[in-house]
């Protein structure tokens, strides 16, 4: 079984994290503890050394630590990391970055999936500081396993106390589980706007950013899925282990997702492909007139296209998920479109909201199929992404091929 990772932090809450190491050998993993200086004040390195029967790592520059690069040793080797207590300290160094002990450095070099169980005063767990760390490493695609309520070390009632064992060990078991359902699956992900030219320095576009496009993309890939990404002019770095393909207008992407069409598990079109596209003059445009008329071209609906293309025989098996980005009626609409364009699931958002949609790290939607509606409320788009993926291997795992 797959080598766990238990990074413990110096709060109240390390004594739980011995029952956490035991839940996990009883699920049938190894587990590695690699201890801050601060949580050895709470609970003493021999009596994880007993439970795992593996050396406990409380220093970075151990003698002998070096000779292999410890910490990118267990990075490698490790298939989850899991940080229970989380402080607010170790949650501010994970999330900007900081690399000064083993724990901290450890969660740099991992590229396996990482979970966080936050231990805290109620206070420091609602402060704006705190809540924006957690809002970073949401992004990033780390779980969080929310702390529950009751009587804290400090006397105080309310929320902050680690999660119990039992919860955190579902999380990580959860999270491993989900970390191979998609192998052999193959994904093709369209993300960010399209632009299209007016002349040769004028283009009509939009506000997508390509987040998430690229969210979407990013948790398949973290599923084992073979991931390729056909992005417009976005404005955000893509994630990594996808394979890459950009364009600018909706004619090139058009052509480039139905170039790479055929054999794909799931098309997703998180895209914002523009709908009409100008006459593009081949000489910038003088400014001459108060008033200056463009003639718009309707672009091709590469949705609908795929859609017409399965039910022609073309894409057997291939699951075809849409988006519908809208302003008003926007359930409603998604229903319509679901249905006119012949695909399996239609992702309603409404872009008219300014905390959600369009250009900033959050949304708000609701998954629109045939066997019904699923509202997945304001949260970072990494989480709504696991949403969307969620729904999808369920649909995978009940359509009729």
């Amino acid at each position: 079984m797959p080598t766990i990772a238990l990074g413990v932090t110096g709060g109240i809450g390390a004594y739980k994290a011995v029952e956490v190491a035991r839940g996990l050998q009883k699920a049938g993993h190894e587990v590695v503890v690699v201890m801050t200086e601060a949580a050895r004040h709470f609970v003493g390195p021999l009596t994880f050394e007993a439970i795992t029967r593996h050396p406990v790592i409380t220093d970075q520059f151990a003698p002998g630590a070096n000779a292999d690069i410890a910490h990118i040793q267990l990075a490698t080797d490790a298939a989850l990391l899991l940080v229970a207590p989380a402080t607010a300290n170790c949650l501010g160094k994970m999330a900007h970055g900081i690399a000064d002990d083993f724990l901290s450095s450890l969660y740099l070099a991992t590229r396996a999936p990482v979970v966080v169980a936050p231990a805290m005063n109620t206070f420091m767990w609602e402060h704006d500081a705190v809540r924006r760390n957690l809002e970073v490493l949401r992004e990033r695609g780390v779980r969080v396993v929310e702390p529950g309520e009751g009587f804290l070390a400090c006397g105080w009632m309310g929320k902050g106390r680690l999660a119990e064992p039992d919860a955190i060990v579902a999380a990580v078991l959860d999270t491993l589980r989900k970390g191979a359902s998609l192998a052999g699956r193959r994904f093709l992900v369209t993300a960010g706007p399209t632009f299209e030219d007016i002349d040769p320095v004028r283009y009509v576009g939009n506000r997508s950013s390509g987040r998430m496009g690229f969210a979407i993309a990013e948790e398949a890939a973290a599923r084992g899925a073979e991931v390729t990404v056909v992005a417009g002019p976005v404005s955000v770095a893509p994630p990594p282990g996808v394979a890459l393909v950009r364009v600018r207008g909706a004619v090139e992407m058009r052509d480039a997702v139905m170039a790479r069409a055929k054999g794909q598990d799931v098309i997703v079109m998180a895209a914002a492909v523009a709908d009409y596209r100008p006459e593009r003059a081949t000489e910038k445009i003088a400014k001459e007139t108060q008033t200056l008329t463009l003639v718009l071209h309707r672009t091709p609906d590469i949705l609908e296209g795929l859609g017409r293309e399965r039910a022609e025989g073309r894409l057997p098996g291939t699951l075809l998920v849409g988006f519908a980005a809208e302003t008003s009626e926007v359930v409603a609409r998604a229903r319509e479109k679901r249905r006119r364009k012949q695909v399996d699931l239609v992702v309603a958002n409404d872009v008219s909201r300014s905390d959600a949609g369009f250009d900033v790290d959050a949304n708000a939607v609701v998954l629109v199929a045939e066997d019904g509606e699923q509202e997945l409320g304001l949260a970072p788009k990494r989480e709504i992404a696991r949403g969307i993926v969620d729904r999808i291997e369920r649909l995978l795992g009940t359509r009729k091929e």
